[in-house]
Parts: structure tokens; C-alpha cells; sequence
């Protein structure tokens, strides 16, 4: 059978959702538990199933996907650059990632880029940046520099990242790991200080811990981060692959505070949920550390992922989506608020992100979650009795009510 007559054969025999779930489970690696609901077509703040019931997506791909499914701009980005070249690699230069970089530098406030691909990619790559920098400029003895992090920390799953979590699951069975890492407890600055010493290079934060249930420092740690990185000469490197990019209210969650890091690493949101994208985005004299053959990447920079990139910044540039966020966080904040005591014990929300910690007399996360599925809503649990809210921040205020109505309807307990 010729590759033509397959795609007859399933565009005739279309699969249904419970046979394509049994199919995964025979073929593909079991590193995701995901919902039972099968995504075939999505656009702006929802998606449709392969039977074609509407969900709301109140989960937008843990912020790569902030400006809704194929948002028109994006789309059209990709395909007008579709028409003209892909892929060169970095062995030649694109006529794209300039301006991208360029653009990129003016949003944050930052002077120069490493274009890379995933989340963890960017992790991966300021740490080696971190690394050098100790060696070269602060003259730290080789092989000796450290990265002070954050318990409760994520940061992706690479063996060197999953050296510095303390979360099991994420641990297990994958050891040895790699050294150079001190972890003390977030939001404590005093733990924080005792920690630096010579060896120090960099200290490696979620301004936001998303994966920990979207936990918010205190008033005043992320400033008190960037004291101290300054007056104990290391750098303050901040995470905001997921709390970046609109999602708090603000193009960056530093700006909650009128802080700048070292360096910045984005990600999820910077690709626009059309192809992966991430940078390291940092001081010139820090990121010229690295030289020609040092670190690279075959994809890292491509002219498609410029493009896409390009158009994500602009959307930004707009203040129309920091705004929205903003404006809808202060509906979130106001709903949840109403389901303390009914339901939720806490919650954590800035813009249009909160972690929900919910009564485990009612159920697990996980059940919650099945729950809002049953009721066109899409969320994720964390953590035992916690579930995330992180919709596109297209969504209309009418469907952040509706996605809060069915929340309340499935927690709902009188007292």
C-alpha cells in the first residue's frame, strides 16, 4: 500500500477516540498520563474532539499556547515563510533571526539572544553560560562553580535538570546525576545568602513556580534576588519559559517587580504553539562568553521559527495581551475567591494563571479534572489535590465565567 492509498484508507476509516487512546497505548512510550479526550481540529480558546464535542482549553499547552490555537497572525507567519526557506542551520546566516533577535532584545530589555528550541534547551544552555562566565570573568577554579536553585523547582527533564529537582517521580531511576547544585527553599533570601560562596556563579529561579502550583513569592523576594546576585558578584538567571510572555498580567514576571535578570530564558509562549521555540536572552557581556563552536543547535534560530517568533513579539509589542491578562486575573481572582470554603481550600493567581488546591474530601486532582472534562472543560492536575488554570489569553470573559460556572458545579458542597 503506496503512502497515498493510507491517507485514503484513514481519511475513510476515521478512528475513534477510545480505539486512537488503545492504539497510543500499544505504540508510544508511557511518559504522560493524558486526559481521555482525542484533539483533532482547535482554534482561538477551544478545541473538538475526533467525535466533535467542544472543549474549552483552560489549559493553553502550560503557556505555549497564550495567544489561543492558530491564531491568525501566527498561521500566517509560518505559512508565508513556508514559501521561501525553512532551514539553513547556523553553518550559513537566514535572512529572519536578526530581526528576531533584535526584537526579542527590545521587548525584555536585554541586549543579546542564543536562539534554541525547547524549554529545557534554554535551561541546559545558561548553565553552561553560567559555567564559563565563573571561569572567564569571575574566576571561579575550574570544574569548581555552582548553580544555587529553588526547592520545588521545574525546569525540564533532562538528566541535568532532573539533577536539581527534588520532585521523585521526576528522580527516580535516572541517577547518577550531575553535581554543581545547591538547592535551598524558595522565597527565602536568608537561606539564599548563606548559600553563595566563592564557587557561586548563578542563581537559577521560576520568578512563578508553575509546576509546583503556581506558586508566588513574597513582595519583595524577587527584588531582594536581584540585590543579592549584584552585591556577591553571581548572576540571577530567571525562568520564565512558562510565567513569560503576557501570561501574569506583564510581558515578564520580573516586571511585577522592576527587576532585571542576568540572564532570561523563554520559551512554550515564543513559538505561538506552531513550533518550538526558545532563548536564552542576557547581558552582552555575559553571553559573549561563548565563541564560534562552543554551543549550537542544527534548529536553534531557524528562519520558520524566527518568523513565528518575529510575530509573537509583535503581538506583544501591542500591550493588548499583558492588558487582557491582567484585566480577566482580576475575574479569576474574584470567582476563586468565592469557592474558598465551598470546595477549594487555597489558591494561587496571578493574571490569568492559579493553582487550585482542592479538597481531597471531594476528590484528587486528577478526578477534578475528569470531572471538567465531562463538562467541555480542559484543565490539568499537579501535585496530588491541585489543578492549573492557564487559558489562552484570547479567551472572552463570558467563557472564563462559564469554564469558573462548571468549576463551581463540580466542587460545589454545601455547608
Amino acid at each position: 500500500m503506496t503512502a497515498q492509498d493510507r491517507t485514503a484508507q484513514d481519511a475513510t476509516v476515521r478512528r475513534s477516540s477510545g480505539a486512537l487512546i488503545e492504539a497510543e497505548k500499544a505504540c508510544v512510550a508511557h511518559n504522560y498520563h493524558p486526559l481521555p479526550v482525542v484533539v483533532s481540529h482547535a482554534e482561538g480558546a477551544w478545541v473538538r474532539d475526533v467525535e466533535g464535542r467542544r472543549y474549552l482549553d483552560m489549559l493553553a499547552g502550560y503557556s505555549a499556547l497564550n495567544f489561543g490555537h492558530r491564531h491568525p497572525a501566527l498561521i500566517e507567519a509560518a505559512r508565508s515563510q513556508l514559501d521561501h526557506v525553512t532551514l539553513t542551520s547556523r553553518a550559513f546566516h537566514n535572512d529572519r533571526l536578526a530581526g528576531f533577535a533584535e526584537g526579542l532584545a527590545q521587548l525584555t530589555g536585554l541586549d543579546m539572544t542564543l536562539p534554541m528550541n525547547t524549554g529545557a534547551e534554554a535551561v541546559e544552555s545558561a548553565v553552561k553560560i553560567a559555567r564559563k562566565w565563573a571561569y572567564e570573568v569571575k574566576g571561579v577554579a575550574e570544574d569548581r562553580a555552582t548553580v544555587i536553585v529553588a526547592s520545588g523547582n521545574f525546569h525540564g527533564r533532562t538528566t541535568t535538570i532532573v539533577s536539581f529537582s527534588d520532585d521523585p517521580t521526576a528522580r527516580t531511576g535516572f541517577g547518577p546525576f550531575t553535581p554543581g547544585f545547591r538547592t535551598v527553599p524558595y522565597d527565602d533570601l536568608a537561606a539564599l545568602e548563606a548559600a553563595v560562596d566563592e564557587t557561586t556563579a548563578a542563581v537559577l529561579l521560576e520568578p512563578i513556580q508553575g509546576e509546583a502550583g503556581v506558586r508566588i513569592p513574597s513582595d519583595g523576594y524577587l527584588a531582594g534576588v536581584r540585590e543579592l546576585a549584584s552585591r556577591r558578584g553571581i548572576l540571577f538567571i530567571a525562568d520564565e519559559i512558562q510565567s513569560g510572555l503576557g501570561r501574569t498580567g506583564a510581558t515578564l514576571a520580573v516586571e511585577h517587580e522592576g527587576v532585571l535578570p542576568d540572564l532570561l530564558l523563554l520559551g512554550k509562549a515564543l513559538g505561538g504553539g506552531i513550533v518550538p521555540v526558545s532563548a536564552v536572552v542576557g547581558r552582552r557581556d555575559v553571553m559573549g562568553v561563548l565563541r564560534p563552536g562552543e554551543h549550537g543547535s542544527t534548529f536553534g534560530g531557524n528562519p520558520l521559527a524566527a518568523a513565528v517568533g518575529t510575530a509573537v513579539v509583535d503581538l506583544l509589542n501591542t500591550g493588548e495581551f499583558q492588558q487582557r491578562a491582567g484585566d480577566l486575573g482580576g475575574v479569576l481572582t474574584e470567582r476563586l475567591s468565592q469557592l474558598v470554603g465551598r470546595g477549594v481550600l487555597a489558591f494561587r493567581a496571578r493574571g490569568l494563571w492559579a493553582g487550585v488546591d482542592v479538597d481531597p474530601a471531594i476528590g484528587t486532582g486528577r478526578e477534578i479534572s475528569e470531572r471538567l472534562l465531562a463538562e467541555g472543560i480542559l484543565v490539568k492536575d499537579t501535585h496530588g489535590s491541585t489543578i492549573r488554570l492557564a487559558p489562552p489569553l484570547t479567551l472572552t470573559r463570558q467563557e472564563l465565567e462559564s469554564a469558573l460556572d462548571s468549576l463551581q458545579k463540580v466542587l460545589y458542597r454545601p455547608r
